[in-house]
């Protein structure tokens, strides 16, 4: 798999490498981009296998919130179905990893989670890359991930966990430092099978019976925008190396030929943006928008929920030819100040941006410049 193929027109300054489940860890938490997550009880099986939707590179199966509770014994069949076929067109050579999305598994409880986990086969395992942990707190963090780490032992596999960080000890000041500290000690305890942390600013909102518009952003939110600053301030620090992904956007209105035709006489796409200019309409600019300043504060991907999100999703990942030489010149300095451009590189504090910009730049491809975007959306 490699992201940014919705447009083969489109050429890179540097194209994307290639990925799959088996790619290393500290690449591989740079990958996952655009996750689109699904209800279990969906039949994806043959969208997978003639890849009708060919730029999806990351999905997640939900038993939990997009699920009734009775739903679960079908959701929890369906997926095995799912696995089951898979798995068989992999031992046929009919397919490769590289045709597999990350495909992930949310777990409705520790509980129904362990449950499952008696149903899977090795065989499935091959399919999957991993799970993700709703409503992860300390009080359930280290049964999810004891859970996990005895399943890849059992069949001597690499599968990773990603915490979903969304409860009400969080979204409460009071107590959100202390289960922070606490979240974070026991995630060092298993670091070398979590792939990620994500972030659940929907629950977060509603724990304040709020919800952002379409007009505006999640860091409009100040409750909610003073959650995800202690996670990133506690998870991003330099010497964690946790990528955190960005919460999902909630609107969507399907793209027409008349709204992208536009795109390449827009030019610099943050500028207009935050000048309201229409770039497609105002559901796809309002999450261009969001995705401006997910980036900006050290998010890397993010959560979505329609498959029109992810082409912005993962082109809005890729960095300009400008940053990349940047954060080139700056990894490869011993130290001491230089220009860059019109602005001052200075090695040691930027350091640590560059390196991020660099895998960005390798696993999204880096781009000419901001007109680069709206080409590559086009596509």
């Amino acid at each position: 798999m490699q992201h940014n193929q919705h447009n083969p027109a489109f050429r890179f300054v540097r194209d994307p490498v290639a990925f799959n489940k088996n790619t290393e860890r500290e690449l591989l938490q740079y990958c996952l981009g655009a996750t689109l997550y699904m209800p279990a009880t969906i039949d994806i099986v043959d969208k997978i296998i003639d890849k009708k939707t060919p730029h999806l590179t990351s999905m997640v199966m939900c038993f939990e919130d997009a699920i009734q509770e009775s739903d679960l014994p079908n959701a929890e069949k369906n997926v095995i179905r799912h696995l089951d076929v898979i798995s068989s067109l992999l031992e046929k050579g009919s397919i490769t990893h590289d045709d597999i999305p990350l495909t992930f598994l949310r777990p409705r409880t520790p509980q129904q989670f362990h449950s499952f986990l008696q149903k899977l086969q090795p065989r499935h395992a091959d399919v999957l890359s991993g799970f993700v942990f709703p409503k992860f707190q300390m009080d359930n963090a280290r049964e999810y991930f004891s859970h996990l780490a005895n399943l890849n032992r059992e069949f001597d596999v690499q599968l990773y966990g990603m915490p979903i960080l969304e409860g009400r000890s969080l979204a409460h000041k009071e107590t959100r430092v202390r289960e922070l500290h606490a979240i974070q000690e026991i995630l060092e305890e298993y670091r070398c099978i979590v792939l990620g942390i994500r972030v659940g600013a929907t629950d977060f909102s509603s724990m304040f019976g709020l919800r952002r518009g379409i007009d505006y952003s999640i860091y409009d939110i100040v409750t909610v925008r003073d959650c995800l600053s202690d996670i990133l301030n506690f998870f991003t620090r330099e010497g964690e190396g946790y990528v955190v992904s960005a919460p999902v956007w909630e609107y969507f209105l399907a793209d027409r030929k008349q709204d992208l035709g536009n795109l390449l006489r827009v030019g610099n796409v943050r500028h207009s943006l935050f000048q309201r200019n229409t770039i497609v309409n105002e559901a796809v600019d309002g999450l261009l928008r969001e995705l401006i300043l997910d980036i900006a504060n050290g998010f890397v991907g993010k959560t979505v929920i329609h498959p029109s999100h992810i082409k912005y999703v993962n082109s809005m990942q890729a960095v300009t030819s400008e940053e990349y030489e940047d954060a080139s010149q700056i990894v490869q300095s011993a130290g001491g100040v230089f220009r860059g451009g019109n602005k001052m590189n200075e090695s040691n504090p930027h350091r640590n941006w560059a390196k991020r910009i660099m895998v960005r730049g390798d696993v999204y491809g880096v781009v000419k410049d901001q007109s680069s975007y709206l080409e590559l959306f086009s596509g």
